[in-house]
């Protein structure tokens, strides 16, 4: 929970709201100074809320941090407890976020300390009440859910999914029973109903397996619902009056994906309260509303889920920007820059147009992280921005990290796999397309643009025969608004593959995504568009000749 920049006081806070709260702290299984992991949280918390509380208000204060934290909500049924002045309250809500690893057992834990957010530490006759009653009602509440790798284990799935699921199995079996009855009376004469039971075998299993990734999928309000709290404590910290909207809030996508993308969102989020929406009084003065609005909005396109950040701040600014790069010696001062690459720079590392270090900006450290992370999930990130008018941020995600369609292509008798959203076609080189530029490589006249011309064999160091250009087959992706052509050997079949990780099994390497088995058991290595082009910009990697490899 500490990790995603959560602070277990707020919810106290946002407790207290709603009633009385006593607060009983374990921290048994706080280790010694020196063992202590900053980012780790090794206490564990039983609130008691006194009051006539809907369950869904305390469910509300916990929604931005659901799958952070180990929590259960337990009504203290017809439990009478003595408050201090010696009145009786029945039927509480007791919550209790649990986060640690594990329950220490009984023999191993020392006696906890109550302490109450308004009064402080409570004697010892005061907290017995509520340490008998917490306790009691721990004991009947079972145990929480375990956690796995520090998340919970569990998923929510609807009974429509569920529903759907059995039924795909139930045609499943009916299949597999024809075909096995099919298979032990078989006869020539029968190869056409075996094929269509073939046929019909592959559909049922194409169907359970987009079944199976529905389930993973959650809509992303998972994420969207930290932000109004969020907006609403930094605006009011930077004195600056924000209206936040959110669309698109049940937009599905896969359950780890929504896992990763929570940091990169709230740095985007703070980034546009933080540089672009304006205080007040500059906004008057430049002739808008004193209330900036930030829009947060998902919405699905093609394979893909898009999720925007937008603001109507200031939008970049690129003289700032294009100082603060050369100051630091992230460029030359005497190179020229279009408008879409002085916005890229935001991304390079150690680059902040912050004048002062705060707890919200200014350590050089952020954007870059940001792309990285979303570079790490096989998405993009692009950035389109106004002066005066605002900037937005795009975020193009695949909606799963386990299954993809991909083009099988051949370079030096190996085959390879390229994601096919990024492919934009593919075209056989004619003569006079290909131009040798000094320090830049080759490039090809894909019709009114020049792009940069990658040979595959040489980033992978392999001994391709098809050395000449002229009348090879050049494969066009696209990543992040930029295009290359992929020299290739031959295009092969196109298909649906399932995602092994190479840094899970291996390690990573640069311009690999992963890899997947083909169903002749040969395994295809995936290529990163995105890492490829990346290797492409770095200094020293372009000349014609001598080509760049991946280490």
């Amino acid at each position: 929970m500490l990790q995603t920049g959560n602070d277990p006081v707020r919810l106290f806070h946002g407790l207290a709201e709603l009633g009385e709260i006593e607060v009983l702290l374990d921290d048994s299984r706080l280790p010694a100074f020196t063992d202590l992991a900053p980012e780790e949280c090794f206490l564990q918390w039983q609130i008691l809320l006194r009051g006539e509380v809907e369950r869904e208000a305390i469910v509300e204060i916990f929604e931005w941090v659901e799958g952070d934290c180990e929590l259960s909500i337990e009504p203290l049924a017809r439990a009478t407890i003595e408050d201090e002045g010696g009145d009786e309250s029945v039927g509480e809500e007791l919550a209790s976020p649990v986060m640690d690893e594990e329950e220490p057992s009984a023999d191993e834990k020392p006696s906890p300390t109550v302490s109450d957010m308004s009064t402080g530490t409570l004697s010892e006759p005061q907290a017995k009440p509520l340490a008998d009653a917490v306790r009691a009602s721990a004991a009947g509440a079972g145990k929480a859910a375990k956690k796995t790798d520090g998340h919970l284990s569990s998923i929510r799935v609807g009974t429509e999914k569920l529903d759907s699921l059995i039924n795909l199995v139930g045609e499943l079996v009916i299949t597999q029973s024809m075909l096995s009855q099919m298979g032990e009376n078989f006869t020539p004469e029968r190869a056409a109903e075996l094929l269509d039971g073939l046929e019909q075998l592959e559909r049922n299993t194409r169907e359970l397996q987009e079944g199976i990734m529905r389930i993973r999928m959650i809509p992303i309000s998972f994420a969207f619902n930290r932000f109004p709290r969020l907006v609403r404590d930094l605006s009011t910290s930077l004195g600056k009056q924000v209206e936040l909207k959110l669309t698109g809030e049940q937009t599905e996508l896969d359950k780890t994906v929504m896992e990763k993308i929570g940091d990169p969102l709230v740095h985007l989020v703070r980034n546009s309260l933080d540089h672009g929406l304006e205080t007040p009084e500059r906004r008057i003065a430049a002739g808008k509303r004193e209330t900036g609005v930030l829009h947060l909005n998902a919405y699905h396109q093609g394979g893909n889920i898009v999720i925007e950040i937008a603001d109507d701040g200031a939008g970049l600014n690129e003289e700032k920007i294009l100082a603060k790069a050369v100051e630091r010696g992230l460029i030359d001062g005497n190179e020229q820059l279009s408008r879409d690459r002085i916005h890229e720079l935001i991304f390079m590392p150690g680059f902040s147009t912050a004048d002062t270090v705060s707890d919200i900006s200014g350590r050089g450290v952020g954007m870059d992280v940001v792309r990285k992370n979303i570079h790490s999930l096989g998405g993009s990130i692009e950035v389109a921005s106004e002066r005066g008018k605002g900037s937005r941020f795009t975020i193009r995600l695949p909606l799963t990290l386990a299954i993809m369609d991909g083009q099988i292509i051949e370079v030096a008798q190996q085959r390879y796999i390229v994601p096919l959203l990024s492919i934009v076609e593919s075209v056989v080189i004619k003569a006079n397309t290909v131009k040798s530029v000094s320090g830049k490589g080759e490039l090809y006249k894909f019709r009114d643009e020049y792009i940069p011309l990658i040979r595959l064999s040489r980033v992978f160091d392999l001994h391709s025969e098809a050395e000449r250009v002229e009348g090879g087959l050049l494969v066009v992706v696209e990543s992040e608004n930029s295009k290359v052509g992929l020299l290739v050997d031959d295009l092969l079949s196109q298909q649906q593959i399932v995602i092994k990780s190479l840094e899970t099994n291996y390690r990573n390497v640069t311009g690999l995504s992963g890899a997947t088995i083909l169903g002749d058991g040969m395994v295809a290595l995936i290529l990163d568009v995105a890492g490829l082009v990346t290797m492409y910009r770095q200094p020293g990697a372009q000349g014609g000749d001598s080509g760049f490899r991946a280490a």
